[in-house]
């Protein structure tokens, strides 16, 4: 079924808010089992957006929901990278794992709002959010703050699960929806709750394993 021709109340489903609050608690829970539950299904993707980002020109690289830091060890040494998160939880794990494997090209690790950086515009060469833009309460906030940190030319990535569009899995995720404050992320996330295709080129979109349930999405800042 294409979501184009879903009903009215098909397209106006129940969907559970969520809040900073709502987001902390479920990564508090979520921290000391992140890496066992979600590492491994995410993996390809995280590492192709690494990748990605490995290759585009800049040094000065934002990590978004740094999380546990489980992308951190993959980046080129030569730059210099900065890891945010909400969860003081996921960041206590992150820390950990950059003092134990001495990657001295991660220059901090700070909690804070995706949604409100204390970054001055233009800071960045490139940001990169990994499993994050459903994650967080309002994506278009996440994407405007993003664009304002990173200078214009540079880059923005967003490596995700988007929903599908028709067949079993849209309606799993679809009934899944009320759920969002317990997982900590919306399941029927779609491209157009972060940005405006219209107004908005997408420079690349690129479908990654297991299944291609997640894809990386670049756009070029300004473009």
């Amino acid at each position: 079924m294409s979501s184009l021709h879903l009903s009215r109340e098909e397209r106006d489903h129940p969907r559970a808010a969520l809040d900073a609050a709502s987001v902390r608690d479920a990564y508090r829970r979520w921290a000391g089992i992140y890496d066992v539950a979600f590492g491994g299904v995410s993996a390809i993707g995280r590492r192709r957006a690494v990748e990605v980002v490995n290759m585009l020109p800049g040094n000065r690289v934002l990590e978004v929901g740094v999380g546990t830091g489980l992308a951190l060890p993959q980046y080129r040494r030569n730059l210099d990278v900065v890891g945010i998160d909400l969860s003081r939880d996921m960041l206590k794990k992150a820390r950990q794992r950059v003092e134990g494997q001495k990657l001295t090209h991660v220059q901090g690790l700070l909690e804070m709002d995706a949604e409100n950086m204390a970054f001055a515009s233009g800071s960045f060469d490139v940001a990169a959010a990994m499993f994050v833009a459903s994650v967080v309460p309002d994506a278009k906030k996440l994407y405007a703050e993003m664009s304002r940190v990173v200078r214009p030319g540079g880059h923005l990535l967003f490596m995700n699960h988007f929903a599908a569009e028709g067949g079993f899995r849209w309606w799993l995720e679809r009934t899944m929806a009320p759920l969002s404050r317990v997982l900590g992320w919306h399941p029927d996330f779609m491209v157009t709750d972060l940005l405006d295709p219209e107004t908005t080129r997408i420079e690349a979109r690129e479908a990654c394993p297991p299944f291609g349930l997640f894809t990386l999405v670049r756009v070029r800042n300004g473009g």
